[in-house]
């Protein structure tokens, strides 16, 4: 702990929102205070330097979280209870994509979805990766938020394309692995995608004029051409082995005013034009995709997600390293499920650049946003008003929350969703600040809330006790599918990979025993589970359930849809009967997070009993 007066350190932190968390041993962070205030130019090393900081900040008022003004998010008028589906776009199996889910079957998953009732379709984070390093592929960890991954582009949907000898045969290749296998089949589609750019540039498609590819060009501003610049140098620097990452390139091309950047740039202008291009492929083919969704009668369409931020050494904080903290990275203090905390490895954005930019960051990520979608899942939506600061290196424990603006973000925010007609939805799960979703709901934020979660002294929460304003769901990518919860798969895999030790395992099970048997009588007592189905079915002397009955998820999904909440969300692998999950918190290599594929064609969807039980009773209890 630094030897300076710790509560003038505290009184001047305070002026710019960096507020310690309280440990399992008391209050931490001073440390961290000292270097987050070095990040915005604050000498706090001394006690003599805080005085004088304290002195040349004595106008400046720490942030406040306050219910905003008049300007709220948009609500529809004619929304009563609508219910939508949820998936993991590169999850898609179909008899047509290249071993990735892609535009054109978010397209056709609208058209499937809204035959049978529903309003929208939610999808993971569609932002820019890294193309020259697809084995980094968690949606959530983005290189710019800004713009879209160009693996999603559904490259025979492209006009102009002629595929190439072999090339059919390596696409049937990667459709049947039960694993998006990222690194070929970015090579195969990147191979395809510079074909069709090469021939497009020397002679534009008639439906590809380049006349809108400027437009787009100029709508996207230098933020593009930044990006594309970034994308085309990550690949030569990944081809002569310094990473895709700008943090591990050479010092000269660290920086984007270099010379030596510049240099490329000049040299390279087809190659920065191909990953603007890029963009443009990839934003039209989702803009079709929302258009399939309204065309086919869903009056919400797509749900797109935005995540909480992006990693350190992305596009992002290469185009603009003003705009984050450098040395800090976000994540979440030490809690009952997390002994030491978490680190996020995503880097903060600095809430006093975000000031003195008059919040144009926001306003334009914001926008890329909300232009395409009918509804917007903000991730980790607490961080309008707080983010926890790890130091990079250092203990989540040492970490401390930094304070932003609430109110003005909210007011960008609702400003773009009434302007594109954009509801939103906050993903308020983990630690929620007291007051926070009542701003929430003032805002006409919509709660998230998780079947799993919602409870009530211990037993699940009624669905008349769920709030209006919320999307009601039974879980998530972090979670397991309701089937893989019902026979504690999750617990499984946790033990298994050393997440938690035996003695949590047993009590984990003991526990989803007693909960199981408390979602069925709550399911029978609300009608949801009809007369004759299953009781919980048999358990082995582990306790572990037997042969799992189709009508228990059938009857979760009727406890969702009979809450008050506006939205329900019924999520693509509970329709097609998965029990592993999307995502294991906690492992990056050891288990295949973001690569699972459904296990079900989509064209053979509609045909699942499964399918068609579910949605039937969704479309009964929330009808257009």
């Amino acid at each position: 702990m630094t030897s300076v007066d710790g509560a003038r350190l505290d009184e001047l932190a305070s002026r710019y929102g960096i507020v310690s968390h309280q440990g399992f041993a008391g209050e931490r962070g001073g440390e961290t205070k000292i270097a987050i205030l070095a990040t915005f130019g604050i000498d706090a090393a001394s006690d003599a330097a805080i005085e004088a900081a304290l002195e040349a900040s004595m106008d400046r008022q720490p942030p406040e979280m306050r219910v905003p003004p008049a300007v709220r998010c948009h609500v529809p008028q004619w929304l009563g209870k609508a219910w939508g589906l949820s998936a993991q776009l590169y999850e898609i199996r179909s008899r047509r994509n290249w071993g990735i889910g892609d535009f054109e079957d978010l397209a056709e998953l609208c058209r499937l979805a809204a035959k049978a009732g529903a309003d929208f379709v939610g999808i993971n984070p569609l932002h820019a990766l890294f193309v020259s390093d697809p084995a980094r592929c968690s949606p959530f960890s983005p290189s710019n938020r800004l713009f879209l991954n160009p693996l999603y582009i559904a490259v025979d949907c492209v006009p102009g394309y002629i595929s190439a000898p072999g090339e059919p045969e390596r696409v049937m290749g990667l459709r049947k692995t039960d694993e998006v296998d990222y690194v070929e089949t970015a090579r195969l589609k990147m191979d395809a995608l510079r074909r069709l750019w090469r021939s497009w540039a020397a002679a534009p498609h008639p439906q590809l004029p380049r006349a809108v590819f400027d437009e787009f060009r100029g709508w996207s501003g230098e933020a593009l051409a930044k990006h594309a610049l970034f994308e085309a140098l990550s690949a030569r620097m990944a081809t002569d082995g310094s990473g895709s990452g700008w943090r591990d390139w050479p010092h000269d091309f660290q920086n984007l005013e270099s010379p030596a950047v510049q240099a490329f740039a000049s040299a390279n202008g087809d190659e920065i034009e191909f990953h603007a291009w890029l963009q443009w492929i990839a934003d039209m083919q989702l803009g079709k995709a929302r258009a399939s969704a309204r065309d086919a009668g869903m009056r919400i369409g797509l749900y797109l997600d935005f995540a909480v931020g992006e990693v350190p050494d992305g596009s992002a904080s290469w185009s603009n390293p003003a705009a984050i903290v450098p040395g800090m990275l976000i994540g979440a203090p030490p809690d009952v499920f997390a002994a030491e905390g978490q680190e996020w490895g995503l880097a903060p954005v600095s809430p006093v650049s975000l000031v003195e930019a008059g919040f144009a960051a926001f306003r334009r990520t914001m926008e890329a946003m909300t232009r395409h979608a009918g509804a917007l899942r903000i991730d980790h939506v607490m961080s309008l008003w707080q983010l926890f600061f790890v130091p990079e290196h250092g203990r989540p424990a040492d970490g401390a929350y930094v304070r932003y603006p609430l109110a003005a973000q909210i007011d960008v925010l609702a400003e773009l969703s009434q302007r594109d007609g954009t509801m939103i939805i906050g993903e308020d799960l983990g630690i929620v600040p007291p007051g926070f979703r009542e701003v929430m709901q003032e805002s006409r934020i919509l709660s998230y809330r998780i079947l799993y979660f919602e409870k009530q002294g211990g037993d699940f929460s009624a669905p008349e006790l769920y709030p209006v304003l919320a999307l009601a769901c039974l879980s998530t990518h972090d979670l397991p599918t309701f089937i893989g919860w019902w026979r504690g798969h999750d617990i499984e895999l946790r033990l298994e990979h050393g997440l938690i030790d035996e003695a949590s395992g047993r009590w984990q099970l003991e526990e989803r025993t007693r909960e199981r048997q408390a979602l069925i009588e709550l399911m029978a007592r609300s009608g949801a589970l009809a007369a004759g189905a299953p009781d919980e079915p048999g358990t082995g002397p582990d306790g572990a359930p037997g042969e799992f009955p189709s009508a228990l998820v059938v009857a979760a999904h009727r406890l969702i849809a009979a809450t008050p909440c506006l939205l329900a969300s019924v999520r693509l692998a509970d329709l097609t009967g998965e029990d592993r999950p999307t995502n294991l918190p906690g492992t990056v290599d050891a288990y295949p997070n973001w690569r699972l594929k459904s296990s079900v064609y989509l064209e053979e969807l509609t045909g699942l009993p499964l399918f068609r039980e579910i949605t039937a009773a969704m479309a009964a209890a929330r009808p257009k």
